[in-house]
């Protein structure tokens, strides 16, 4: 079974600093039908004014992956991390039992673009980390590459979760598959651009759930941005 979940139904904030889209509940935007997909909880499209950001706050036992599109995002936290990414830096913090933490837009002159997503771990009360690693467009063109994963595999960032998390790059010809092992779940999120997924046409901000599938087949791209989550 595939779900579409249209870009346009999601929910949706503007606070004049920061336009953000919620393809789950979040902050004021309650649905019961979208409070998470398995344990993936959060993908917020954020795009943030120059200079502006959020400001130091906490967070306990999430696994917290930033993805940026555009821009440069500004990172600090209480474990004394502080760097800059990018696109094709992809950032994970592991809450566990407890981290502060910023995100600010680097650029003084245009916004910053970027997917924060938020996947509840196996387990509580881990302590906090943080990591963080470039993907090369060329990983990415054509091919899903595996970004996040429950043991690091292939130079991925390791999550607290038996979750794998692949981001890709399409356009023209190129397709990728990915098999599906029974009693898994996948979520495809398309970032931008517009492709096939499993023959069903996707456009930015639209995501599929698949459910009880074997396959999953990504085609037709056109400047296409994804990112996609094989769940529990």
């Amino acid at each position: 079974m595939i779900q579409i979940r249209a870009a346009g139904e999601r929910g949706h904030a503007q606070h004049g600093w920061l336009d953000s889209w919620h393809s789950f509940s979040f902050a004021e935007y309650r649905d019961p039908a979208h409070m998470g997909f398995g344990p993936l909880r959060v993908i917020n499209e954020d795009r943030i004014a120059p200079g502006a950001g959020f400001g130091t706050h906490g967070h306990r036992d999430m696994e917290i992956i930033s993805y940026v599109l555009d821009g440069a995002l500004a990172h600090k936290d209480s474990l004394g991390n502080g760097s800059v990414i990018r696109p094709g830096d992809v950032q994970r913090m592991s809450a566990g039992t407890g981290v502060m933490h910023s995100e600010f837009n680097h650029l003084k002159d245009s916004p910053t673009h970027f997917l924060q997503i938020w996947i509840e771990p196996d387990r509580r009360g881990i302590a906090p980390g943080y990591d963080e690693r470039h993907f090369p467009v060329l990983q990415r063109q054509g091919a899903l590459r595996l970004v996040a994963s429950p043991d690091g595999a292939e130079g991925s960032l390791t999550i607290v979760q038996s979750a794998r998390l692949y981001a890709g790059l399409f356009d023209g010809d190129q397709q990728a598959r990915l098999p599906i092992e029974p009693g898994r779940r996948v979520y495809v999120h398309v970032a931008r651009g517009r492709v096939e997924v499993n023959g069903l046409a996707l456009g930015a901000g639209d995501a599929a759930k698949l459910v009880e599938e074997s396959m999953l087949l990504i085609d037709g791209g056109d400047k296409a941005e994804i990112l996609v989550f094989d769940l529990p």
